[in-house]
């Protein structure tokens, strides 16, 4: 009887306190609902799960899956990690600080072009950036070329080395990208680290007559275009996950900037559009 007066209280009755109302626990009370189908089955998987979390609160998705096996629960990784991340159970793991820009070299260092342009079109202004990304056991670095106009990320590449190969790397995917498009006057923005003053990086950029512009030496908002992208990207994507290998973070990675970013994610910026949808759009627009 005790049950069935909680269940007609009127209004939202949180689940500890009808587990108190009713003089059982917190999994007696599920397990009472569920018997006569008026809750959904995984509500006995979710309080187990936050039962682990409150034992274990530094357990990623993939730890806590193996203590719920532990513990009776046959669960898929995929599942938990969909629970914990509706329920804000997902630890958001330790932040280190690493330095990706090495503004100490003997390059020639650019005049900051793209403070004051205009954007008015693709292939205007691109921004590029590096940030380091945390695997369990090691870093791996990735580096991203963004066209300011549409938002989309136009090249990325990621290596276990912060050199001028990966900067390269990620601008040569953004050349692929953009195909036989003519770049004369494009600007390409960058930070002053030694990858993107380097010769080679330089001389890529000269020869397809895009002009070279860096900003100020220790100021990111100069580059905010490109920090922004980053920190959707650590915020939507890594922080929520664990990844164990080299191959698992790229797999992660390309799939959120290739399908989630590029194709469905929309930005207020460009009118609630994604950036492929918003640059089809001006592909319409043109042709009309």
């Amino acid at each position: 009887m005790r049950y069935v007066a909680v269940r007609d209280c009127h209004g939202p009755v949180s689940v500890n306190r009808a587990a108190r109302l009713a003089g059982v626990s917190r999994s007696g009370y599920y397990k009472w609902l569920g018997r006569d189908g008026s809750v959904d089955s995984d509500l006995s998987l979710r309080d187990e799960i936050q039962n682990v979390v409150v034992d274990y609160p530094g357990y990623g998705y993939r730890r806590v899956k193996r203590e719920l096996c532990n513990r009776g629960f046959l669960v898929s990784s995929r599942k938990v990690l969909r629970l914990m991340r509706e329920d804000n159970l997902l630890c958001v793991k330790k932040r280190y600080r690493l330095c990706t820009t090495d503004s100490d070299h003997g390059e020639r260092v650019f005049e900051n072009l793209a403070k004051d342009m205009e954007v008015s079109g693709i292939n205007q202004l691109w921004v590029s950036d590096i940030t380091y990304i945390q695997l369990s056991r090691e870093f791996v670095y990735l580096a991203v070329v963004i066209d300011v106009f549409s938002r989309r990320c136009i090249g990325w590449a990621m290596s276990r080395h912060i050199d001028t190969r990966l900067a390269l790397s990620a601008l040569q995917d953004a050349l692929k990208t953009r195909g036989a498009s003519d770049l004369g006057g494009l600007v390409h923005h960058s930070d002053q680290g030694v990858q993107y003053a380097s010769k080679e990086y330089v001389a890529c950029l000269q020869s397809h007559g895009i002009r070279v512009s860096m900003s100020r030496r220790g100021n990111p908002y100069d580059n905010a275009f490109a920090e922004s992208f980053m920190k959707t990207l650590k915020h939507e994507e890594v922080l929520l996950n664990e990844y164990d290998t080299y191959r698992e973070a790229v797999e992660n990675i390309e799939h959120f900037i290739d399908e989630v970013y590029n194709r469905k994610r929309l930005h207020s910026s460009i009118g609630y559009r994604s950036p492929i949808e918003y640059e089809e759009t001006l592909k319409i627009n043109i042709v009309a």
